[in-house]
C-alpha cells in the first residue's frame, strides 16, 4: 500500500476529529474531518456511519501501519450552492406597524 492507492474499508469508529477505518488485517486508517467533504463538515455522521463500507484514497502510510485517508478525493461531493431568496414580506410589516407603534407609545406619555 502506498500514497495514491484507492482502498476499500469499513468505518469502525467516529470521533469529532475524524473517522476510523479498518482496511484489512494489517492496516487501520483515519479520515480526518477535513478529508470528508469539500464543504464544511459539522457532524461526520451526516456523511458516514459506523459499519459503512467506503472507498478512500491513501494520503500517507506510516511505519506503524497507520494510514491517512481522504474520502473526498474518491467520493466527490458538491458544495451546497447558495440560493437566491425572495423576501415575500420584507420590511412591509415594519412599515405597516410603525405608525401604530408610534401612536401607542406617544399616548403613553413616552
Amino acid at each position: 500500500m502506498k500514497a495514491g492507492d484507492v482502498v476499500e474499508g469499513k468505518i469502525t469508529g467516529i470521533k469529532p476529529y475524524g473517522a476510523f477505518v479498518k482496511i484489512d488485517d494489517q492496516y487501520d486508517g483515519l479520515i480526518h474531518i477535513s478529508e470528508i467533504s469539500e464543504g464544511y463538515v459539522k457532524n461526520i455522521e451526516d456523511h458516514m456511519k459506523v459499519g459503512d463500507e467506503i472507498k478512500a484514497k491513501v494520503l500517507e502510510v506510516k511505519d506503524d501501519s497507520k494510514v491517512s485517508l481522504s474520502y473526498k478525493a474518491v467520493n466527490k461531493t458538491k458544495k451546497k450552492k447558495s440560493e437566491d431568496v425572495e423576501l415575500k414580506s420584507g420590511f412591509k410589516p415594519f412599515e405597516t406597524m410603525l405608525p401604530e407603534w408610534v401612536k401607542k407609545y406617544r399616548n403613553d406619555g413616552n
